[in-house]
């Protein structure tokens, strides 16, 4: 009855079924789940990492006024991915036990809620727009375009929002692939877009068989600008899509010819603020966190700036795979959790965080001696090059604890554990990181900044594996834990 699903579907469908599944079954379904969530962390930050290349090459100025504002982007994202978390957690339980109809009523339901959420939050932040920059520290010679930047882009939180559910929806009902390759197309064309809206019309000559050849690119020229207007237009086409094939084509998720209200439970509505209110109150003190390190740095100069962000973005290409393999975790942990199939967590739990540290420790040592290109490919600025590689190779050797702490929260937000780690979390940012950038910066520039952040990711991998391996994250009696 299972011939005509495919490997993954397959095995995904045993855990329900409580059947039997063997180590080398176990790794397969890991490694099926987490190469296409991989492939579409590496690809959200390939985007960023073209944007700011594109951004880049107008010079230092433009590659700050995006930066200065960067932090404060992700505690919007955060914001509306905790939302999506709160929901999709239950879905993934609930598909894990079978009970697709109530799954179907958390995702009819998550709908609604996450609109007026989403709206909340863009009308928030459209007020802050224009003073932002100088919040942060930011100057003149930055604030316009970054307030501009953040304008545009704050427009486009619904669209985030939708697309940020409907792929951890699918996520979580065990469909990895389609939301991985939405969001590959939409870093296409994301670039695509910004090619044509950053830079004015310009001639691209080149020559074959001796013979000159002109050709003449129509562009918008806005700059910076075009930049957040080309992802907001990548986005939009994204939602549109995911949504589309969560509501009408997922076997689990699919709402046609499947009746409900949308007006959320209050059940239902207190399991996801449960799950989501520990994850908010994280990543917002996290970002605000970074947004005090960008306090930090910003009486550094515009350099520092600079390097500080391009850095950020260089670097997200090593611990996005460790994100992608979170993926997978919240996945199969909540899955197997949700089919109360408690040994089988442990052992998932175990088997990505493993994978995660492997994969993030190589990308890691890539870093540390691709580091030169990486940012010449950021920025002509030869000062902002230079800073940023050697910040980078601190960096690099905080891979393996950073891994550590991204999957092993993934594994917790799987079953619906994210009090106590949102407090790891908070406890190793804030007096670790936070305190040794304040002391450190004054000396060593954003030197010290970059090696305060190696050595709290490294602190953080320790605590969350220590909790992994001696607590009771299940929360469940050991008498009750079987195959």
């Amino acid at each position: 009855m299972i011939f005509h699903l495919g490997k993954k579907d397959e095995l995904l469908l045993r855990i329900r079924q409580h059947e039997k599944l063997s180590t080398a079954e176990q790794l397969q379904l890991t490694v099926l789940l987490s190469v296409p969530a991989i492939i579409a962390q590496l690809s959200t930050i390939l985007m960023f990492y073209i944007d700011n290349a594109m951004v880049g090459s107008l010079g230092a100025l433009a590659s700050a006024s995006i930066g200065i504002i960067a932090t404060t982007t992700w505690l919007f994202w955060s914001i509306i991915s905790c939302v999506a978390t709160g929901f999709s957690v239950q879905v993934a339980h609930l598909v894990g036990a079978n009970n697709l109809m109530r799954a179907r009523d958390v995702f009819r339901q998550s709908l609604l809620a996450a609109m007026v959420v989403s709206a909340i939050t863009m009308v928030v932040g459209l007020l802050i727009a224009g003073p932002l920059p100088y919040w942060l520290g930011g100057g003149e010679d930055i604030a316009y375009d970054a307030s501009l930047y953040f304008f545009i882009f704050i427009l486009g939180t619904p669209m985030a929002m939708i697309n940020m559910l409907s792929s951890s929806m699918l996520r979580c009902a065990g469909n990895i692939k389609v939301p991985s390759l939405v969001n590959v197309a939409m870093c296409v064309l994301d670039v695509v877009f910004n090619f044509f809206l950053i830079f004015p019309t310009r001639t691209i000559s080149f020559q074959l068989s001796t013979i000159n050849y002109h050709l003449d690119l129509p562009g918008a020229g806005l700059g910076v600008a075009g930049a957040a207007i080309g992802t907001l237009t990548a986005e939009l086409l994204s939602a549109a899509f995911l949504l589309w094939y969560a509501t009408t084509r997922c076997p689990e998720l699919r709402l046609k010819h499947s009746k409900g209200s949308f007006m959320p439970e209050r059940a239902i509505l207190s399991e996801a603020f449960d799950i989501a209110g520990p994850v908010f109150l994280q990543r917002a003190l996290l970002n605000a966190a970074q947004i005090v390190t960008t306090i930090i740095v910003a009486p550094l100069g515009a350099v520092a700036i600079a390097a500080n962000a391009l850095g950020i973005t260089a670097e997200s290409l090593c611990y996005m795979p460790g994100y992608g393999i979170g993926e997978a975790a919240t996945t199969l942990v909540g899955q197997s959790y949700g089919a109360g199939r408690y040994r089988l967590t442990d052992r998932f739990a175990w088997m990505t965080t493993i994978l995660g540290i492997v994969v993030m420790t190589l990308m890691g040592v890539i870093m540390y001696f691709a580091a030169p290109l990486m940012m010449a490919s950021l920025t002509p600025d030869e000062a902002v090059r230079q800073l940023g590689v050697e910040c980078l190779r601190i960096e690099a050797w905080a891979e393996p604890g950073f891994a550590a702490s991204i999957v092993a929260m993934s594994c917790f937000i799987g079953v619906g554990d994210t009090k106590k780690p949102a407090f790891m979390n908070l406890f190793s940012v804030w007096l670790v990181r936070i305190t040794l950038a304040a002391l450190l910066a004054p000396h060593y520039g954003l030197h010290g900044v970059w090696m305060g952040m190696a050595i709290e990711l490294t602190f953080r991998g320790i605590i969350f594996l220590v909790r992994l391996k001696w607590e009771n994250w299940m929360k469940i009696e050991k008498e009750k834990i079987r195959i």
